[in-house]
């Protein structure tokens, strides 16, 4: 699949009490990925909603292998993993130097903006599940 990797250096304002980063931090890191992997498949989420549809998180997992601290410079995969009807799976990995310290998912339902029914994503969604040797895979 397409993957995307983004830099992200920690802010102090991003570390609880204890020094290392708020785990409902990594969930906004999840955001930023996604974001930023849309953009570079000239997808950005306003795009999206110009055509008519947007994309609410339904379901969010992350496991948490070891924590990032302060200034740590982050840097944050993710890929369209799978689009199974209306719903659309982005994955999502956090290292330090190659170390694994989160990963996860979120599901998005595809829902029209008007009448805020599911609907089945638009094929320039569709065509980010497409490998980078052109072979389709995961999309029914």
């Amino acid at each position: 699949m397409k993957k995307t990797t983004i830099q992200y250096r920690v802010p102090y304002a991003d570390t609880d009490q204890m020094g290392v980063v708020y785990y409902a931090n990594y969930l906004v890191l999840f955001e930023r990925m996604r974001n930023e992997l849309l953009r570079q498949d000239g997808l950005p989420y306003y795009e999206i909603e110009k055509q008519g549809v947007m994309l609410p998180v339904i379901e969010a997992v992350c496991r948490y292998r070891n924590p990032a601290r302060y200034d740590d410079m982050l840097d944050i995969s993710g890929w369209v993993d799978e689009i199974k009807g209306v719903k659309l799976k982005i994955c999502c990995e956090v290292r330090r130097n190659g170390e694994l310290l989160a990963e996860g998912h979120t599901v998005h339902a595809c829902v029209n903006i008007q009448s805020r029914r599911p609907v089945r994503p638009p094929e320039t969604l569709t065509a980010l599940l497409v490998p980078e040797d052109g072979n389709t895979a995961n999309n029914s």
